[in-house]
């Protein structure tokens, strides 16, 4: 079953944390966007937020699965949901990313395409180091897919 969340949006906020590990990165968007939560047997797995960016892009900001349930299929089930729901309304959704191979594999999978990147993005707007895999993260990569094709 997924939720809209449209309250007391920080109780999720161990696992946004899992998806952006800065809360004051996080605060930037929570407010301001839509929140879903896939939740199996009443057990909450994963959560998403979705912002309205203007001219018919919405950007998924955040989507996190607890560690036990990921590889199962949440993640990619709750993108799939967004799809249809934002269809309507926007003509694009888009996502910014790591660089981590995984990741990058997992939104092609999702039917992204790669659109640009922010250089530096992480060093920049972080006020530590981030690392994934073993590797830093640097570059912020965007994809993009449209919604109504």
């Amino acid at each position: 079953m997924i939720k809209k969340i449209k309250n007391n949006k920080k109780l999720y906020l161990d696992l946004l944390l899992l998806g952006d590990e800065q809360e004051s990165m996080i605060d930037r968007y929570l407010n301001r966007g839509e929140m879903f939560a896939l939740f199996d047997n009443n057990i909450l797995k994963t959560v998403c937020v979705v912002t309205n960016e203007g001219n018919g892009i919405c950007e998924l900001k955040n989507i996190a699965t607890y560690p036990q349930f990921q590889g199962q299929g949440c993640a990619k089930k709750l993108i799939k949901f967004i799809f249809k729901y934002y269809k309507n309304n926007y003509n694009t959704i888009r996502v910014g990313t790591s660089e981590t191979p995984s990741t990058i594999n997992f939104y092609k999978n999702c039917g992204f395409i790669e659109s640009h990147r922010i250089q530096n993005f992480f060093i920049d707007n972080y006020n530590h180091l981030i690392f994934e895999n073993g590797e830093q993260l640097i570059d912020m990569i965007y994809f993009s897919k449209e919604l109504n094709k």
